[in-house]
């Protein structure tokens, strides 16, 4: 993976690390996945290492957990 992913759920708490995450990293650098609305890409971050959402997998594969706002668990309802 070349691009860091960064996983939502389309929260208040996940569009506004959203928002910090772009203009830290740049959108160049990264792909966006609201996986609320995507639902069939929570698999894909489960098996990333993703627990909670907002969350950041770098290109090295390490998963950034930022401001806790919804479990996967939750996420998957």
């Amino acid at each position: 993976m070349s691009k860091s992913i960064f996983y939502h759920a389309g929260c208040s708490v996940c569009v506004s690390a959203e928002h910090d995450i772009v203009n830290l990293i740049g959108s160049d650098n990264l792909e966006i996945v609201n996986i609320g609305e995507i639902r069939g890409r929570i698999e894909e971050a489960e098996r990333a290492g993703v627990e909670s959402v907002p969350a950041l997998v770098t290109p090295n594969g390490n998963v950034l957990h930022i401001n806790f706002g919804a479990s996967m668990k939750d996420v998957r309802g």
